[in-house]
């Protein structure tokens, strides 16, 4: 017999999912067989597996050594933890915001592919908030997405109870997101631009329609310009509704595509940014969370505004481009006056 004790940073999650970390490579039925038969147990009593761990709980298997390491994989190779730099805005003993550079994947898109899911541990060992025996229970974990060549704001969890909390912050929308991008064409009004977003799974790209049709999802975004001149808008963006490509393929919608943009964008302007510049990808980023007052896990973020400092080269191109100056700060605080808006084409109201 083995008795296994709930850690704290172990806590929140249920216990099948803990056993099946325990022992990676048992199927899910072998544990709802153990459970039935008593052969598992949680402080000496009888489970199915649905129950919310607390922290100094002990779990029993009745098994033998031989089965159990049977079913545990022989090491947690830290190869299998890559190492990389990663950029840490915010760190407590619950979570961690990171500023993600453009190019690095948040979540694997192809079995080959290496992410910040993998990069977090490896980070984590490395500091020594985690060992492999942890990893083996519970696996810290990103909990909102960015397209891979936008940059900025990415959260993540260290312990089960962090990333339930966050994920019904953000499914909740108790957090507000801003987000920052070049566009073309001339902004000069604050507005709130609505739509139905409809994403065609094969190509994995989104088109934005004025009315509702099967299988699309309604979407708003807030679009409040900064800064600009006659062909160019800095804009900051709040993403009242969260859908894949949302702020690109919207913004596209209303004639004022996002700089950079391949999928989305105009092709001749971004040629020219990729000549001059080197830009390759989406002047896209992630710029600003605003958390409301928070308790639990999330204390620690409670009432605060987290920044994403810009990339090296967006900051280069806003500098040159349109602000002309070269702190590169202050970019809330820049006025733009005007009375246009945004061109036709789409559906938009003013910002309420």
């Amino acid at each position: 017999m083995r008795e296994l004790h709930v850690k704290e940073e172990e806590a929140g999650q249920r216990l099948d999912k803990y056993l099946q970390k325990y022992m990676a490579e048992a199927p899910k039925s072998f544990f709802y067989k153990m459970l039935r038969k008593k052969n598992i147990t949680c402080n000496k009593k009888k489970c199915d597996g649905s129950e919310r761990l607390k922290e100094g709980d002990c779990i029993q298997l009745f098994l033998s050594d031989e089965t159990i390491e049977g079913f545990r994989r022989k090491s947690q190779d830290r190869k299998s933890f890559p190492v990389t730099k990663l950029d840490i805005l915010y760190e407590d003993s619950q979570v961690l915001l990171i500023n993600k550079p453009a190019g690095m994947l948040a979540q694997k898109a192809g079995e080959g592919d290496v992410s910040l899911v993998e990069y977090l541990p490896g980070y984590l060992l490395a500091t020594g908030a985690v060992t492999e025996e942890s990893l083996r229970s519970f696996r810290p974990s990103v909990c909102n997405r960015l397209d891979r060549n936008t940059s900025g704001l990415i959260t993540a969890g260290k312990t089960p109870a962090a990333l339930r909390e966050l994920s019904s912050l953000f499914k909740d929308r108790t957090a507000r997101k801003y987000y920052l991008c070049l566009v073309k064409g001339k902004v000069e009004k604050e507005g709130r631009l609505l739509g139905w977003l409809f994403k065609n799974e094969k190509t994995n790209q989104v088109m934005v329609c004025p009315a509702p049709r099967k299988g699309a999802s309604e979407i708003c975004t807030v679009c409040t310009p900064i800064a600009g001149k006659e062909n160019l808008t800095l804009l900051k963006v709040e993403l009242i509704t969260g859908k894949s490509h949302q702020i690109r393929a919207h913004l596209s919608s209303v004639g004022h595509p996002v700089i950079g943009d391949r999928k989305y964008g105009d092709e001749n302007l971004n040629r020219q940014y990729r000549e001059k510049y080197g830009l390759s990808y989406q002047f896209l980023h992630a710029w600003q969370m605003e958390f409301p007052k928070l308790s639990g896990p999330l204390a620690g973020l409670s009432e605060k505004t987290v920044e994403a400092p810009l990339p090296k080269l967006l900051k280069e191109i806003l500098e040159e481009e349109i602000l002309k100056r070269k702190d590169g700060r202050g970019y809330g605080n820049l006025g733009f006056q005007g009375s246009s808006g945004f061109n036709s084409g789409g559906t938009h109201q003013p910002y309420k």
